[in-house]
Order: structure tokens, then C-alpha cells, then sequence
């Protein structure tokens, strides 16, 4: 019998105050799990506390700054243990032509994006290892597979999230770890509200399955990879877009 109950599973969550990842720490919450949410700033860390009413609290990461990894790890590991489950969702875009992308602008992508989700990896592959259990998923996105013009950086990290899990994959296997992506598509949040209507009926248009990803979607699809029923995947990226890859 399958079961979807993270009841005792300490779920860490980056990027959690809104859109994507919120819904991943919400289902998570919703399941039984105790979940770890992050924000950029205090009051966004304390705005994930109060969504997840008693299943977890917020904590403050700056990817951009350095010694932040290691100082989220020790607090959420101080108050619930170590993470079971990691989802890597936290990211940022600085778009723009690459001939005019300034070195700032790209640096900052790459070490949000790419580098600092290896060194959450890092920081929980540790203990996962002692337990020899444990689940780490990265949101990559369709960009980082078919790429977009304007957004070499943003695309840059991505595929290199994908690589990257691929091969963390295959080192931790052995210990009963797995590690996945989840690409997303064109997914319905308050970012993608602010487009004109051409503009997302244009988006709308390119997409087999004519409708755009909601954030349940993706949240399905992380709580799925860190269930039971995907224990014999590891190195996997699912593609949640509609069909876009193929259209």
C-alpha cells in the first residue's frame, strides 16, 4: 500500500514565502510533515510560520550572502534536526541580452540559482548519509532545456542544477539517498500575473495541453519524488510544463 504520510519528516523548503514554493511547503505541511520554509527576510520568514499554523516555521536565507547556508542548516537543524527532505526551489532572475549582461548580473544568477543549492545539498547529504535515508528534489525549469533568449544566466543555472543532481545522484545512491528535478513550464503564480493578455495567450497558445501549470502541479510532482512510490528514481528530471518540451 502506498502512503503519501511525511508524519516525523523534517522537510526543508527554500524560496517558500509565495508562489511555488509555498505550495510545496503547504502540500508537505498538509501531508503530516514538519516543514522548513526560507525567505529573504524576516518578514517573510515570519509570514511561512504563520501560513503553516504549528507545522513548521520560516527562516531567513540570503543565497547572496555568504555563510548563509551554513547558518540556516544550524538553526533549522537546532530546532527540528537535521532536514529528511530537501527541496531546492529558492532562485532569482537578472535578465537581459548576454552581450549587455553585466558580470554582476550573471554571478548573481549562477550563485543563487546553482551554488547555493550545492551547498544545501552538501550541508544535508551529511546526515542523509549517517541515516542512510534521504530525498533531495531541485527545481530546474524548461529554460535550463530548451533555454530562452534573454536569459543565458537564468538558463545556465538550470541546466546546471540538472547535471549536477544527475551526478550528486550517483554518488549518494548508495546510501538510500535520491536525488531529482522537477522542471517546470509556463506555471499560473503572481509573477507570471503581471503579463499583458497577448502576451499569455501567446504563452498559452505554444502549450499542448492549451491551459498554464497551476503551483499544485509542480507541488504533486515534489511530494511524489520524495514518497515512498519513487524510491527507485534517482537522477530523474520530470518535466511539469503541458507538453511544451515536445510542442
Amino acid at each position: 500500500m502506498f502512503s503519501l504520510d511525511f508524519s516525523g519528516k523534517v522537510v526543508l523548503v527554500t524560496g517558500a514565502s509565495r508562489g511555488i514554493g509555498k505550495g510545496i511547503a503547504e502540500a508537505f505541511a498538509s501531508l503530516g510533515a514538519t516543514v522548513c520554509g526560507t525567505a529573504t527576510s524576516q518578514k517573510g520568514a515570519d509570514a511561512i510560520t504563520e501560513y503553516l499554523n504549528g507545522k513548521g516555521a520560516g527562516f531567513v536565507l540570503n543565497a547572496l550572502e555568504e555563510g548563509s547556508i551554513d547558518a540556516l542548516f544550524a538553526a533549522v537543524s537546532e530546532k527540528y534536526g537535521a532536514p529528511d527532505i530537501l527541496v531546492n526551489n529558492a532562485g532569482i532572475t537578472r535578465d537581459g541580452l548576454f552581450m549587455r549582461m553585466k558580470d554582476e548580473d550573471w554571478d548573481a544568477v549562477i550563485t543563487c540559482n546553482l551554488s547555493s543549492a550545492a551547498r544545501l545539498c552538501r550541508a544535508c547529504v551529511s546526515p542523509m548519509m549517517k541515516k542512510r535515508s534521504g530525498r533531495i528534489i531541485n527545481i530546474s525549469s524548461i529554460t535550463g532545456e530548451i533555454g530562452n533568449a534573454g536569459q543565458c544566466n537564468y538558463a545556465a543555472a538550470k541546466a546546471g542544477l540538472i547535471g549536477f543532481s544527475r551526478s550528486l545522484a550517483k554518488e549518494v545512491a548508495p546510501r538510500g539517498i535520491t536525488v531529482n528535478c522537477v522542471a517546470p513550464g509556463f506555471i499560473e503564480t503572481d509573477m507570471t500575473a503581471v503579463l499583458k493578455e497577448d502576451q499569455l495567450k501567446a504563452w498559452i497558445n505554444g502549450i499542448p495541453l492549451k491551459r498554464a501549470g497551476q503551483v499544485a502541479d509542480i507541488a504533486g510532482a515534489v511530494v511524489f519524488l520524495a514518497s515512498d512510490m519513487a524510491s527507485y528514481i534517482t537522477g530523474a528530471t520530470i518535466d511539469v510544463n503541458g507538453g511544451l518540451h515536445c510542442a
